[in-house]
């Protein structure tokens, strides 16, 4: 037998010499490289080498949508939503309906919005992990600036989750009564019997100001592939719907530091990753929505204190929600 000099352990081979050939060990059994590479390994020096990735090098990648995560940037965002006016004068406040799976992440949003705007954490809105919606009324929030603020130029519409089955979660009728202006705040749904708008109401059509002016896809990153059949349809059925009436809509891929590690390390490698940029282009396709219109954040759930690159994304979705606003108001015109 011949006697191994000086080996050396990479991913799970080791690599040795003898006098002046090469021998590889795999899993404990000698494989004879004479048989695998035709008898061409006679050698005066054998030197192994471990590649490891450069992280300064990783570092400078350039990210494939541009963020400035400075407090001058935060402070920059909630000045421009706080100062923003609808450009109908006879909308006080555009109105944004959220739309989502079960769990997905739509209470708490508004409820990282809130926080935000009061400098704290708050939990007005119910939310947390169930099987089923634990929204079970329509609510409309609206966000104050500040424990004596006051409201800001948006509210934020709650709804009932989706769920896969027929008569279960938020009903497509009860979304086309929303988006028509039809459904008051807390209103509770019945997933077997959709809203029924009162005869003296139904007769005259709502103002401006009472319909849905952009709709929000609330969609978890950690669960677009595992999307069924069912809710695609559901989702695409909702989508025509939303499409006749003009109003525009986005996405919102919450739960990204679930979905990829280098984004819960630091939520700054959100738009430097391609894993991420992976799950938006896959929500784009399955809901039909332009990647441009696709923006992954996350909501505050565990920590205690605000945090400011998570700020800026959620600002920044804000932002492009109240656009997205103006310009169904101004596609709509006056009434």
């Amino acid at each position: 037998m011949m006697m191994l000099e000086h080996p050396t352990l990479v991913n799970s081979c080791t690599f040795a010499t003898t006098a002046n050939q090469l021998c590889i060990i795999k899993d404990g059994m000698y494989i004879n490289p004479a048989t695998l590479y035709g008898n061409d390994t006679q050698l005066n020096e054998c030197e192994v080498y471990k590649v490891e990735q450069n992280p300064q090098i990783s570092a400078k990648v350039k990210p494939w949508r541009n963020v400035q995560w400075t407090e001058k940037q935060r402070d920059e965002l909630m000045k421009m939503i706080r100062s923003y006016k609808p450009m109908m004068p006879s909308v006080s406040r555009v109105r944004i309906l959220m739309i989502g799976p079960v769990g997905a992440g739509k209470s708490s949003f508004f409820n990282s919005i809130n926080s935000v705007f009061m400098g704290r954490m708050t939990s007005k809105a119910m939310s947390g992990s169930a099987g089923t919606s634990l929204t079970t009324q329509f609510r409309t929030y609206t966000v104050k600036d500040g424990r004596e603020g006051k409201p800001l130029p948006f509210v934020l519409c709650d709804t009932m989750g989706l769920e896969e089955q027929s008569g279960a979660g938020l009903d497509i009728d009860d979304i086309s009564s929303i988006l028509q202006g039809h459904v008051p705040d807390r209103y509770k749904f019945n997933p077997t019997t959709p809203f029924q708008p009162d005869e003296q109401k139904s007769s005259r059509p709502a103002s401006l100001q009472e319909k849905i002016h952009c709709v929000v896809y609330v969609i978890d990153a950690t669960k677009i592939s595992l999307m069924s059949s069912k809710l695609e349809e559901k989702l695409a059925a909702i989508r025509r719907k939303v499409n006749t009436l003009g109003i525009p809509q986005m996405v919102l891929m919450t739960k990204v530091d679930e979905a990829c590690p280098d984004v819960e390390e630091d939520l700054q490698n959100i738009y430097i990753t391609s894993y991420i940029k992976t799950k938006v282009q896959e929500v784009s396709s399955r809901l039909g929505v332009p990647v441009s219109c696709v923006l992954p954040v996350k909501n505050y759930s565990q920590e205690l204190e605000l945090e400011l690159n998570c700020d800026v994304l959620l600002l920044t979705a804000i932002q492009q929600m109240l656009n997205f606003a103006d310009d169904y108001l101004d596609d709509v015109g006056p009434f």
